[in-house]
């Protein structure tokens, strides 16, 4: 399946309702690279009174419900529609990383099908998962540390390359 068309989607209703949030988890680290796969997505937001209602119109723009799931210590708000199975959680807190701003700083927009979306730096999708420590999530940590040691001697090599004159 090609989840791209739904990230899109998601993506211009997020755009639409003005709601700033970031991409996490392992979309976020299979959009650098990274061989993973996922069946939702997740994203970072500041949970405010006006984002929780900017979150409302995103899951109507949907065709969505909010559902908020128990989890512990979570601020989780689950975002399901039933037609395709869609679901997208967003989170107000991750483990292992401080703040929404310290992630959305290290973060860059990435294009998808025209929609622009915020995906969260390699380096705090590891340290979330490493910091959440559990079973799923050790399971991709040597993965995901492949992928961004490789990306940083990619980095590295180009940098080093001089332009012909």
């Amino acid at each position: 399946m090609d989840a791209a068309p739904l990230l899109a989607e998601v993506g211009r209703r997020l755009r639409e309702a003005r709601l700033e949030a970031v991409l996490i988890g392992n979309a976020a680290a299979a959009l650098q690279g990274a061989p993973v796969t996922t069946v939702d997505f997740d994203f970072l937001f500041r949970t405010t009174s006006r984002n929780l209602a900017k979150l409302k119109a995103v899951a109507r723009g949907l065709g969505a419900v909010i559902m908020r799931p128990y989890y512990p210590a979570s601020d989780l708000y689950r975002v399901v529609r039933d037609d395709d199975g869609l679901q997208v959680d967003f989170m107000g807190t991750i483990h292992g990383l401080r703040s929404f701003e310290g992630v959305r700083d290290r973060a860059t927009h990435l294009d998808i099908d025209g929609a622009s979306i915020l995906v969260a730096s390699l380096a705090d999708v590891i340290k979330s998962k490493r910091a959440a420590h559990r079973p799923r999530d050790l399971a991709v940590l040597g993965i995901l540390e492949a992928t961004l040691e490789e990306a940083a001697k990619s980095s590295r090599k180009a940098g080093r390359r001089r332009p012909r004159e």
